[in-house]
């Protein structure tokens, strides 16, 4: 789904994506020159491993729970909470629920 699939109204963000068993489902929601947003459904025990980024990244959690890693420490986010991950920082995310969150990342301009 991208924007122009999105309706023009309201929707529950949750709903726009589901569970896999046992695997990490993604969908780009917006995508332009700027950056991208992209809502992510995790089943329990799944996670992404570290990895970088060039800019920074805000994470709203949609349902469920997550401890991501950000350099050497470990923050724990669930439903309603929302966590920057800055820039160039190692980061990794293991899932201790099922887990929806939305990924917003804007990039700094040339």
């Amino acid at each position: 789904m991208t924007t122009s699939a999105l309706p023009a109204g309201p929707v529950e963000l949750a709903k726009l994506i589901a569970y896999q068993p046992a695997s990490v489902v993604s969908q780009t929601l917006l995508k332009k020159p700027a950056g991208t947003v992209t809502l992510f459904a995790f089943d329990a025990g799944e996670g992404l491993s570290e990895h970088t980024a060039p800019f920074d990244a805000l994470i709203y959690a949609c349902e469920g729970a997550a401890t991501f890693r950000i350099g050497d420490q470990d923050h724990a986010i669930s439903a309603g909470q929302i966590l920057r991950l800055p820039a160039g920082s190692p980061h990794a995310l293991r899932t201790t629920t099922p887990f929806k969150m939305l990924l917003v990342m804007i990039r700094e301009p040339a």
